[in-house]
């Protein structure tokens, strides 16, 4: 039986040492694998892509905390389905929950709805903060960082779409879609 351990932050400035710290003392021997990517959704995340894949019967893929692997209870779901259908389980450390029994499956499932249920409320937090800036004129949403301006004068100066995008830093669909506006 082979351990993988999986940690996951979301940003760059965050770090995986607690986790790994976490995981090294339940499992000393467990083949670590880390990665930077949001838990909102398993796309883009290749290094749990990649234990999923190599993953074989009997084998246990365990993390800290539930979140860091799934944060809805669809990505949780399929997670749980592919370690099945491989003869693996699932491990969460800080809840004690191993899918390797009934008791453990039920209460996986049980905390993956709330772990939805806290990401949505999350959103719902958010869009109403936008909404309240937005009415009190705060809000402006990500200002443009092209000027359209020096990219019609630049063409009017003769210069191509490539000649314009090496100029000001920009990829040329930039150039073209302002151009063809």
């Amino acid at each position: 039986m082979n351990i993988f351990a999986y940690c996951r932050v979301s940003t760059l400035d965050q770090d995986t040492g607690i986790q790994e710290a976490a995981l090294r003392k339940a499992y000393p021997t467990a083949v670590v694998r880390k990665e930077t990517a949001s838990g909102t959704t398993t796309e883009g995340r290749g290094v749990l892509e990649l234990l999923l894949e190599v993953i074989n019967e009997g084998d246990k893929l365990v993390v800290w905390k539930l979140d860091r692997l799934a944060r809805n209870m669809n990505d949780l779901t399929n997670i749980v389905q592919t370690l099945e259908d491989k003869g693996a389980s699932l491990e969460i450390l800080d809840q004690k929950i191993d899918t390797s029994t009934a008791s453990g499956k039920a209460f996986l499932q049980m905390l993956g709805v709330f772990a939805e249920f806290e990401t949505n409320l999350r959103k719902e937090r958010q869009m109403a903060g936008i909404v309240k800036a937005k009415a009190e004129g705060k809000y402006r949403g990500k200002q443009p960082s092209i000027d359209p301006e020096k990219v019609k004068q630049l063409k009017a100066d003769g210069m191509g779409a490539t000649s314009i995008a090496r100029e000001l830093g920009i990829g040329r669909a930039s150039v073209y879609r302002i151009l063809n506006r």
